[in-house]
């Protein structure tokens, strides 16, 4: 199934909103989040932290929880955000092969995966890293990942776990988003 045919929404990356864009891939839809919430999250987060930070100069722009010009969300605002949307988020042990990973659950407890890869940009000068959203639509595995011109489906299960194992071997983390079970 191609994602012509199928409609299928895709944010393309924006300076380091990378977190943005694949929380919007992961619900399909374009302000599923926006800069604003997510800023509110990261500035709540900060307030419920019990051993806050001193404040700096520096703190106006580097926030413990993003950058206030580029983005750069770290995993607190992650499970946050999805927390809102009645999510869980399960961090995928890196000692177990994908095959563990049950990708065709009949009980559609697995809402799409998040990754968080080691990326370089800006002419390999920045190293840090990147988020990036997967997701089952009309029965097919989409990479969503925003630095891709378009959706990329997998083939089946086998490639989508071939891919989660490639991505675990170089450093990257596997976070799997789930349906919170009424």
């Amino acid at each position: 199934m191609d994602s012509e045919k199928t409609k299928i929404y895709h944010e393309k990356q924006k300076l380091q909103f990378c977190l943005l864009h694949a929380l919007n891939n992961l619900f399909q839809q374009q302000e599923a989040f926006t800069r604003a919430r997510l800023n509110e999250i990261s500035g709540k987060l900060v307030l419920d932290d019990p051993s806050k930070k001193t404040w700096t100069p520096l703190s106006i722009v580097f926030k413990p929880h993003h950058n206030a010009f580029t983005g750069n969300y770290d995993i607190n605002v992650l499970i946050a955000a999805l927390e809102e949307k009645d999510k869980t988020v399960v961090w995928h042990d890196r000692r177990n092969a994908a095959s563990t990973i049950d990708l065709d659950g009949a009980d559609d407890s697995l809402f799409g995966i998040v990754l968080n890869v080691p990326a370089r940009r800006y002419a390999l000068l920045w190293k840090g890293r990147h988020w990036i959203t997967m997701r089952k639509i009309g029965g097919v595995w989409y990479n969503l990942d925003s630095d891709l011109p378009k959706p990329m489906p997998f083939e089946g299960t086998r490639e989508v776990r071939g891919y989660l194992d490639y991505v675990l071997s170089n450093g990257g983390e596997v976070l799997l988003v789930m349906n919170n079970k009424e």
